[in-house]
């Protein structure tokens, strides 16, 4: 890391990413100006390479990160797969050029938009990534990991669906479109049948996880409870 950015004069898109553990910001500008994007996106394989593929149909790429390592490092990874121009902003460039927009309230957009402007505006505050042989083994390890655990995920929720479906088709109607929500997965790791759950009653299955998903908790209650009495039933 420390030189300029390789390739810059060709760039015809220039992202921005304020990345984060669990969700990144991007904001990409053509050489105008214009926005041709600005929206959160998770930390995802899947949807980074939509993004940069979407955006290459503009002409070059150039990616630029606020935090190359750890939290960036998938994005970074997916970025080089992508064969787009990749960069970072030093914390201290963006800290001085932050400086320039004080009475904006900082959020994750703002950052990105930062990123995107500095991007295009003032390479000589860039940096490019210029990662040996290991670290692109590394990164590309790191994506390849990231696409097995998708995966498995699909794989694991499409056996919960379909035993569901042939078990207790009643509770796979109101459980099956929303395996990928975390009170959902609470519910069937602390109530792993419909005995449990008929037991446990609308009540206490309303209180779990209060603070997290609250409003959709207490709405699946109502509807798995009756559920969960036709499930028993049924086995």
């Amino acid at each position: 890391m420390g030189e300029a950015v390789i390739g810059y004069d060709s760039v015809d898109v220039f992202v921005g990413v304020d990345v984060g553990k669990g969700e990144h910001h991007a904001v990409a500008l053509d050489k105008t100006g214009k926005r041709l994007f600005d929206k959160a996106l998770p930390n995802d394989e899947k949807k980074l390479r939509e993004l940069i593929g979407g955006l290459k149909e503009h002409g070059t790429v150039l990616f630029v990160v606020d935090q190359p390592n750890t939290v960036g490092a998938l994005p970074v990874a997916v970025a080089y797969d992508e064969g787009v121009v990749v960069g970072y902003l030093p914390g201290l460039a963006m800290r001085r050029i932050a400086d320039l927009h004080a009475g904006e309230a900082k959020t994750d957009a703002r950052d990105a938009a930062i990123i995107a402007e500095a991007a295009r505006t003032m390479p000589h505050a860039l940096r490019s990534l210029n990662l040996v042989d290991e670290q692109v083994n590394e990164l590309s390890a790191l994506c390849g990991f990231d696409d097995d655990l998708a995966t498995q995920i699909t794989a694991t929720s499409n056996r919960i669906r379909g035993f569901l479906t042939q078990m207790h088709p009643a509770l796979e109607r109101v459980l099956g479109p929303h395996l990928d929500h975390r009170a959902v997965v609470d519910l069937l790791q602390r109530y792993p049948s419909p005995a449990a759950l008929r037991a446990a009653g609308e009540t206490r299955l309303a209180s779990r996880r209060p603070r997290r998903g609250a409003s959709f908790t207490r709405r699946l209650a109502k509807r798995v409870s009756p559920a969960a009495r036709r499930a028993a039933g049924e086995g």
